[in-house]
């Protein structure tokens, strides 16, 4: 490994210091040395087709179906690969990046006062690291130990609505969750081992307690409180509301709307603990979080993502992906039985999406039928299916120009191949 840090107790409080003395000071700048852009020699061997995928054997898909990890999440703007590239070129101290990129993120954002944040390889990584450093705050032996709980601090407060598979990340320390579901049972759930309590944003109206109110209970027992909102942009605003909601923690994936690299997320929240969840992530050694690894190229990227997102057109943005969806539907609604409507989730994802439905007794096909037709063909096109009752559904914000015209002609072809 090309550093190796020994940890004694000197030379990591030493690490810690410079971590948070550039944190709360703000004095670390963000660059990186020039260097001229060396002229692109001619691919030759694997890539040298321009399709990778097809080298490999895998199919290329249309995604109608959204920021899906299991399909690579997001398409990085051209931007970001550049500066992305750009890191390449150089090698850099891993946590004195983190801090600086931190710093110009907190700029951006223009979080208040006493925030900080990193990036890290994705939301649910944040949610690992963040809950660790909550554990063990700048304690060398409680970082190693880790998830041996002896000592610290056990258990996190979670609404039962609220569980879902990303609490892995959570249980992965070590910690047992405690399950409530009204404000009572949380009143009785605390104790001197209530580490955190945990809010995950996409369920906030499925749980009794919501957002607002959760924090403030926490921080009325004096608890950390941690909210995930992984896939809770759109609007551009949630990227500081939590913040401004007093969350101590709140991660962020970097490979869906933001469209950085899909292996990067952000943990913004307390400056001090984002420096203890920095201490227990890579590429400090002999830590939960080593495995856990961003490289320069994606924080830098990262940063190159937020600054692009903040300066989009949002509302122009809605209207081309609701344009996409209404032309399918033009489409489509001209086959007998076709009906279509657009509810958009208020939370997650929230971008215009599509419902698509039609009558069985005209129509001789299910949704998931249809859905796995559609996979399968030339081109390969993914659409939901299952997940709001017999309908299919889709979104158009992950679609390239145009493959809105190959949606409605294929689903068409599908969909009139098995008319009565």
């Amino acid at each position: 490994m090309a550093f190796n840090y020994n940890w004694n107790r000197r030379t990591f409080l030493g690490t810690l210091g410079a971590l948070l003395g550039t944190l709360f000071s703000g004095r670390m700048a963000f660059a990186l040395p020039p260097k001229a852009r060396d002229k692109a020699a001619p691919l030759s061997g694997f890539g040298s087709t321009g399709n990778v995928y097809e080298e490999l054997g895998v199919t290329t898909v249309i995604n109608g179906q959204g920021t899906m990890t299991v399909l690579g999440g997001s398409l990085m703007r051209p931007e970001v690969e550049a500066v992305m590239a750009m890191a390449g070129r150089h090698f850099v101290s891993i946590p004195d990046l983190e801090v600086a990129a931190g710093k110009r993120i907190v700029e951006m954002l223009k979080l208040p006062e006493g925030y900080g944040a990193i990036v890290t390889s994705g939301a649910a990584a944040a949610m690992q690291s963040g809950l660790a450093g909550i554990l063990t705050g700048d304690n060398p032996k409680f970082i190693e130990q880790l998830p041996d709980l002896t000592g610290l601090k056990s258990e996190v407060i979670i609404q039962k609505s609220h569980r879902n598979p990303f609490d892995h990340q959570l249980r992965s320390t070590g910690v047992k969750l405690v399950v409530i579901e009204s404000r009572e049972d949380l009143k009785k759930a605390i104790n001197p081992q209530t580490a955190m309590m945990h809010f995950t944003n996409f369920a906030d109206n499925e749980g009794q307690i919501k957002a607002e109110e959760w924090v403030k209970l926490a921080h009325e027992n004096q608890i950390p409180a941690f909210i995930d909102a992984a896939a809770d942009t759109p609007p551009v605003s949630r990227l500081w509301d939590f913040a401004n909601m007093g969350y101590d923690l709140i991660a962020f994936s970097g490979g869906k709307a933001i469209r950085g690299p899909q292996c990067a997320g952000l943990l913004i929240g307390k400056k001090d603990l984002v420096a203890y969840a920095l201490l227990n992530n890579s590429p400090h050694e002999d830590t939960l979080g080593r495995s856990q690894k961003v490289g320069k190229e994606e924080i830098v990227g990262m940063v190159k993502a937020l600054e692009s997102y903040l300066k989009e057109d949002h509302d122009a943005l809605n209207k081309e992906w609701q344009r996409r969806l209404d032309y399918i539907s033009g489409q489509i609604t001209r086959i007998p039985g076709v009906t279509t409507s657009f509810p958009a989730p208020e939370i997650a994802n929230h971008v215009p999406h599509m419902h698509i439905k039609w009558d069985s007794a005209r129509i001789a096909l299910t949704p998931r039928e249809a859905a796995a037709a559609l996979r399968s063909g030339k081109p390969s096109i993914v659409l939901a299916s299952g997940e709001h009752g017999e309908v299919l559904s889709m979104n158009s914000f992950m679609l390239q120009p145009g493959e809105e015209k190959i949606i409605a002609q294929e689903l068409g072809k599908v969909l009139k191949s098995h008319a009565a």
